[in-house]
């Protein structure tokens, strides 16, 4: 009988490749959980939790479990392409309202996504497919993936000013640079609860920025990851994107996120 053998080669060929930087949040996550302080309160993620700081799953959330594995209808079968349909309508209700025009007259189109990430970089391809070379501003300061995203999918990105040096929102810094952007650049907006900073613009400075949006003919990409958890109201942390349907009839996208509100990570 004859063996054949393959050795392991002296060299790996991805061995040039680099190690990726650890996650500033996680690495917080694991500090905390080394840390034999009884008064430690980890920060670094939005998510609900126990006074003894584990995780906590809603009751909605077992529930929902629940009915899923009771469910002998469920057969696991491969889903359109764009989503599960019932769950593509109830989402669209979410972010503009049951009696949105909108949502009546079927003049919204929803995909499902990997969660906000997944969303964001969908339209990020999207953008990139169909208005190739329009830049992307982003709130300085903002959510650390929001630059790779874009940059991911060939988007050069660019940021437009949010704080004042009191941690106020900077309405005019913002509106100077939103207005000195070209026609057509594509604005990501946080809809409520600003990441990192939870400064949000009031109701009137989000008219302000809807008439500079209007007068960029910007792409407006509404980034809503906390929905209801600034006022613990659905319909009213959702006020700005709605405004900027509903009232000024423009076109926009929205990207969603149930991990925090749901308590789904």
């Amino acid at each position: 009988s004859t063996k054949m053998s393959c050795p392991i080669a002296a060299t790996n060929k991805w061995q040039a490749v680099p190690l990726a930087p650890a996650d500033p949040i996680l690495g917080v996550a694991v500090a905390f959980n080394a840390d034999p302080s009884p008064q430690k309160v980890n920060l670094g993620i939005g998510a609900y939790r126990t006074a003894e700081g584990k995780p906590l799953v809603l009751r909605c959330i077992r529930a929902a479990e629940q009915k899923i594995v009771s469910d002998v209808t469920m057969n696991k079968e491969y889903l359109p392409v764009q989503g599960l349909e019932a769950f593509l309508k109830q989402t669209a209700q979410v972010i503009f309202g049951s009696d949105s025009p909108l949502v009546k007259e079927e003049r919204i189109a929803v995909v499902q996504t990997l969660s906000g990430t997944g969303a964001l970089r969908v339209a990020a391809e999207f953008i990139a497919m169909y208005s190739p070379g329009a830049p992307v501003y982003i709130s300085d300061p903002s959510w650390g993936n929001h630059h790779t995203i874009f940059r991911k999918a060939g988007l050069q990105t660019k940021t437009y000013r949010y704080l004042t040096p009191t941690m106020g929102l900077d309405i005019e810094g913002l509106l100077q640079d939103l207005s000195a952007a070209p026609k057509g650049a594509v604005f990501v907006l946080h809809t409520v609860a600003h990441n990192p900073t939870g400064v949000d613009p009031t109701q009137e400075e989000w008219k302000r920025i809807a008439d500079v949006c209007e007068a960029r003919d910007a792409v407006v990409v509404f980034d809503t990851a906390y929905q209801g958890y600034a006022s613990g109201d659905l319909d009213r942390d959702a006020w700005a994107a709605r405004y900027f349907a509903h009232d000024c009839n423009m076109e926009l996208m929205v990207t969603q996120s149930y991990s925090k509100n749901f308590g789904l990570y």
